[in-house]
C-alpha cells in the first residue's frame, strides 16, 4: 500500500517542477524578462550555471567545458555574474530594447542599474521551440567582454 502511494507522490512531484524545466519562451523579450526576475536560488544545483534553463545548447556546453577543465578550488574563466555583469549586487530598472531578429538569431540591448548604468548586449537563438541565450557581452567600459570568448579562451 505505501509502494503506490510514493509512486504517485514521486510523479507528482517530477509533474510540478517539470514546466519549470520545460519552459519555452516565444519572444526574446520573454525570455529576457523571465531572466531577470529568476531567482537563482531556485536552479540546479547540478547545471553548469544558475541561468542553465535560459542558455543554448552550445552556451552551456561552453560552460560545462570550463568546468571539467578547471581544477578543483580554482575560479574558471568566468568569475562573476554575466546577467548582472558583476560579482555583487542586482538588476533593478532593466530596460529591455527592441529585439532585431534574423531567422533564427535575435540581438537585443538590456540596460539596468547595479551601482551604476550597465548595457549588455545579447545574442539569442531559437532552439528546442523557443528562444535561448547565446551569448551575452558588455562592449563599454576599460574592460569589454563576451561570455562566449572568456569561455572560449578558456580551452
Amino acid at each position: 500500500m505505501r509502494l503506490p502511494t510514493l509512486i504517485l507522490a514521486l510523479t507528482f512531484s517530477a509533474l510540478a517542477a517539470l514546466p519549470a524545466l520545460a519552459q519555452t519562451y516565444k519572444t526574446p523579450k520573454a525570455l529576457l524578462k523571465a531572466l531577470y526576475s529568476y531567482d537563482t536560488d531556485k536552479s540546479d544545483a547540478e547545471a553548469p550555471s544558475p541561468y542553465s534553463a535560459f542558455f543554448s545548447d552550445h552556451l552551456n556546453e561552453l560552460l560545462q567545458a570550463d568546468l571539467d577543465n578547471t581544477p578543483e578550488g580554482d575560479v574558471g574563466a568566468v568569475d562573476f555574474d554575466p546577467v548582472i555583469s558583476g560579482q555583487d549586487g542586482a538588476a533593478s530598472d532593466v530596460r529591455i530594447g527592441q529585439p532585431i531578429l534574423l531567422d533564427d538569431k535575435a540581438e537585443v540591448e538590456v540596460q539596468f542599474e547595479n551601482g551604476e548604468e550597465v548595457t549588455l548586449f545579447y545574442t539569442l537563438v531559437r532552439e528546442h521551440g523557443g528562444w535561448k541565450v547565446d551569448d551575452i557581452a558588455n562592449q563599454k567600459g576599460d574592460n569589454p567582454w563576451s561570455l562566449g570568448a572568456l569561455l572560449g579562451e578558456a580551452q
